[in-house]
């Protein structure tokens, strides 16, 4: 449903006044964006606005440990075809950066929202989304987040009876158990690399059994549904056989998964698969990420991995040896204070690379780089570490904070 008429109490209004008020004297306090603080204020003054702002809209939530930022930026770009679209782009994916999102959306048919893992369910009753797109569920911020059998079960239990169509990725038995629970769910084979989270039957505890790209328990019969859509090397097949050729600026195997599930969620709204990923090639970067940066009069390209699962992915995007590598880990709040995670990441893949370590907890990834048996350099920032590096492009890999810490100091 998409019209004029307004949703908007007088109180509304006026949290969505104070809320832009304060987001603007943060971003001139050069605080950030302002998103977070001003969908603060506002909701403090209005605790229902954000569902009233979600009232016009038809809203698409899209959540996941990895690649929910990319996903939402190419759903919103396809979506276009069919209306205007407004959406959380810088990633704001709290309520309060929801809420400041959807402030901006007055004009809007499509609200494409990235929601974190723990606040989906909340999110969901409160805009009553037409699609909620669920892309993998695995280790991340232990500290907050709990673990992920955990989190399966809080999405199972959120999206029980939900009227939304329900985009699932059918490789992970995670997912899968979390959407089981709707009845309207449209599976996608969009692939799953890091297979460590889903060794265990989430539904009854047993051993998972895992042939080929199949995957079954022997124990309760919990077993991978039939896609209707799926990734297919560099196409995306849709319900009917047919293959449509996937052309991204964005690198790697998980963005090509990220455009499978986005072109099946826009043909929920009507948008065939060739426009749909026709328009997903105009996304160069997203949020930084993946951005080539000249800095020191050298190239630096910028990848964010913020998990052992996203790790892993962006390992085997980076050019080949003897391309150097900076390595950046902080342990903020945004980041997870919990750093074990790095025991979990194959380090040796970078065996043969120029590694240079930098970040507030250099030491401890210093450590597991020693452990396995890779050759670095412990740097005190970046300058440092692009003065050290031999000649070529360089691959800088961060987590959040650490990432953050990069574009602001190459000015992006």
């Amino acid at each position: 449903m998409s019209g004029n008429s307004d949703p908007l109490t007088p109180r509304a209004k006026l949290a969505v006044t104070a809320g832009k008020a304060a987001a603007a004297v943060s971003r001139a306090a050069g605080r950030g964006s302002g998103s977070v603080i001003g969908g603060r204020v506002a909701l403090k003054l209005d605790p229902d606005l954000l569902a009233r702002l979600a009232t016009h809209l038809d809203v698409i939530l899209v959540s996941a440990t990895n690649g929910k930022t990319t996903t939402t930026r190419l759903i919103a770009e396809a979506l276009r075809a069919a209306g205007p679209v407004v959406s959380n782009a810088l990633g704001a994916n709290m309520p309060a950066g929801i809420t400041s999102a959807l402030a901006g959306g007055s004009d809007a048919k499509f609200a494409v929202i990235e929601v974190d893992e723990k606040y989906l369910a909340g999110v969901a009753r409160d805009t009553d989304p037409k699609c909620i797109a669920l892309l993998n569920l695995s280790r991340d911020q232990l500290d907050r987040a709990a673990e992920t059998r955990m989190m399966a079960e809080h999405w199972r239990e959120g999206l029980a009876g939900s009227k939304a169509v329900v985009v699932a990725n059918a490789d992970d038995p995670l997912v899968v158990w979390a959407a089981s629970s709707s009845p309207n769910v449209m599976w996608v084979a969009a692939g799953q690399m890091w297979k460590d989270d889903a060794w265990s039957c989430p539904s009854c505890g047993g051993v998972m059994q895992r042939p080929g790209d199949d995957w079954f328990c022997g124990d309760c019969g919990f077993r991978r549904p039939t896609p209707t859509w799926a990734l297919s090397g560099d196409h995306v097949l849709d319900p009917h056989g047919s293959a449509w050729p996937i052309h991204l600026q964005l690198p790697g195997r998980a963005n090509k998964a990220n455009a499978a599930s986005s072109a099946a969620v826009a043909a929920v709204f009507g948008v065939p698969p060739q426009v749909a990923l026709e328009r997903m090639y105009q996304v160069q970067a997203v949020a930084g990420r993946y951005d080539v940066v000249q800095f020191m009069q050298r190239d630096l390209r910028l990848l964010l991995a913020k998990n052992p699962a996203g790790w892993l992915e962006t390992f085997s995007l980076i050019d080949p040896p003897p391309t150097p590598v900076i390595l950046s880990v902080n342990a903020r709040g945004a980041d997870g204070t919990d750093t074990s995670w790095l025991w979990d990441v194959d380090y040796t893949r970078l065996t043969g690379h120029p590694i240079l370590v930098l970040g507030d907890r250099k030491l401890d990834l210093a450590v597991r780089l020693e452990v396995a048996n890779q050759s670095f350099q412990v740097c005190e920032n970046l300058d440092q570490a692009v003065q050290l590096a031999p000649p070529g492009r360089i691959e800088v890999i961060a987590n959040y904070t650490a990432f953050q810490d990069l574009r602001r100091r190459v000015g992006n």
